[in-house]
């Protein structure tokens, strides 16, 4: 095969691969469209519904006002419990079981609300008025099962943080307390080497005198010896001659 032919063939395969990435590439950001366009209509009908709901229940009386304030009270709940699960899961794994139990549960809370949406269009008030205490038993079994799920997991997120502000504040206290052994350390090393320094000196000034000359004179009351000064102090200013 002539080397034109393998360069052909091999653009040609470099141009159906990056064919095929675009096609795959486009796939992925209409799904990726698609969902969040569903979600956003989901999340409109849901909050036009619960709207709805909240009017029939302040709005109207009797049957039909009790059947909308049962599917409110039972979404409401639902849904806190669902935000809250979902989102401690992602911080605390071992909420899956939760989320399991909570799905099940979300299987009766659906039937119940697909019921109670039914029977708000039940032309007979009187038959649907005889299956409101039982409509409200099993709704108010599902809330507190919600209930109890989302404030479970609640309380073990709020324990978990005191018990990690707790661990913090005791590290924080063993190292202001290393911090504070370091400081009086410190002043004391100092205090030790000044003290040896002094002595240092005394030693030097005793061995430099002759023996039975009595105390050495300061140099600077020496005429013989020039006066020393410290590194620190000014030079001195000549005496004016005029």
């Amino acid at each position: 095969m002539e080397p034109g032919s393998v360069l052909i063939i091999v653009a040609l395969l470099m141009l159906f691969t990056f064919l095929g990435l675009g096609a795959w590439a486009t796939v992925k950001v209409i799904g990726a469209a698609k969902r969040g366009v569903d979600r956003t209509i989901t999340q409109a009908r849901r909050t036009v519904e619960d709207t709805t709901l909240k009017a029939k229940s302040l709005g109207q009386v009797g049957v039909s006002g009790a059947l909308a304030q049962l599917r409110l009270d039972l979404r409401t709940s639902m849904r806190a419990t669902q935000q809250a699960l979902y989102r401690g899961v992602q911080q605390d794994p071992s909420l899956k079981e939760s989320i399991g139990l909570f799905e099940r549960l979300s299987t009766h809370g659906y039937e119940l609300d697909d019921e109670l949406k039914r029977l708000e269009q039940e032309p007979d008030r009187k038959r649907t008025a005889e299956l409101l205490p039982d409509l409200r038993e099993r709704t108010a079994k599902i809330i507190e099962s919600a209930d109890s799920l989302r404030w479970a997991a609640r309380d073990r997120a709020r324990r978990f943080a005191q018990d990690d502000l707790s661990s913090l504040s005791a590290q924080i206290e063993v190292e202001s307390g290393a911090l504070r052994d370091w400081s009086r350390e410190s002043v004391d090393e100092l205090a030790e080497a000044a003290a040896a320094w002094d002595a240092a000196q005394e030693r030097s000034s005793g061995a430099t005198a002759a023996p039975g000359a009595g105390p050495a004179r300061p140099a600077a009351l020496d005429p013989s010896k020039p006066a020393q000064r410290h590194p620190w102090q000014k030079t001195a200013r000549p005496e004016p001659t005029t």
